[in-house]
């Protein structure tokens, strides 16, 4: 398989459907709800759509998984993982912190990963093997190796009255380990600042492929580490994650144990 030509097929359906979300910007008319806090607009419909047309006209046997189509042409070797509009709630809201997110998957594996947030212009894009860039120029995660010159970031899933308890204690533990917590409310672009050092640490839980495929192979192609909550291995179909520098992993995973345990906590330096 030819990696180029996936990211260019990739880049050409990101910015497809970034154009979507800076037409429907401020100017949305029909806003629905999934559940109770989880929302889709027509921006979400309309982008998703471009970018599968745009994919499916150089790949149409390719499998899809997309947030608002499921998932289309299953069984195949290679797949594109998408999410036409990472952070809706801040879109609906005119708040342009949220981004096209497109992940190309061959045998099962991640090998491209695309974000692009078209109100900031910011272009994040890794070929497995071959690094991490923004905006066409090498990015590399941070040096901070302590946590408490860390800055961190965080998001809360839809569903979270029935695990509110659990992100207080979390949130509270990251509050006393750390420089700083920021909750952006895009996972996607979370991944990014991880990437290219802005964010030193990152965790969530209730995630779906494509908030996370993407981003996660941009991370770790500029040098961080991924994993789940408790250490293990990250693949894009589990639910929790950790990503970091690589400097503090460690020193999270340790937050994340005590505050499952509700044990007091210290970190080193």
């Amino acid at each position: 398989m030819d990696l180029d030509q996936i990211s260019r097929v990739g880049t050409t359906a990101a910015y497809g459907g970034g154009a979507v979300l800076k037409k429907y910007l401020g100017r949305l008319n029909n806003v629905r709800k999934k559940d109770t806090i989880d929302i889709v607009t027509e921006a979400d419909i309309e982008s998703e759509q471009i970018i599968i047309d745009s994919i499916r006209k150089v790949y149409p046997d390719h499998s899809i998984l997309a947030e608002e189509s499921g998932r289309l042409n299953e069984g195949k070797t290679y797949q594109w993982v998408i999410d036409p509009l990472d952070g809706t709630i801040n879109f609906a809201h005119g708040l342009p912190i949220c981004a096209v997110s497109i992940a190309f998957v061959a045998r099962n594996q991640v090998a491209v990963g695309i974000v692009l947030n078209p109100f900031s212009g910011e272009f994040f894009m890794a070929i497995k093997g071959r690094g991490a860039r923004l905006n066409g120029r090498p990015i590399r995660v941070s040096n901070t190796d302590h946590m408490i010159d860390a800055l961190l970031a965080t998001g809360f899933p839809c569903d979270r009255e029935r695990v509110l308890d659990d992100l207080l204690t979390q949130f509270e533990a990251g509050l006393k380990s750390a420089q700083g917590i920021r909750r952006l409310g895009s996972a996607a672009l979370d991944l990014c600042n991880i990437a290219c050092g802005r964010f030193d640490g990152f965790w969530q839980q209730d995630l779906e492929p494509w908030d996370t495929a993407a981003g996660t192979l941009i991370v770790t192609e500029a040098g961080g580490t991924v994993t789940d909550d408790t250490g293990h291995s990250y693949h894009h179909h589990l639910k929790q994650i950790l990503a970091t520098n690589g400097r503090i992993h460690n020193d999270m995973l340790k937050m994340m144990s005590n505050r499952r345990t509700d044990e007091s906590f210290h970190f080193s330096g």
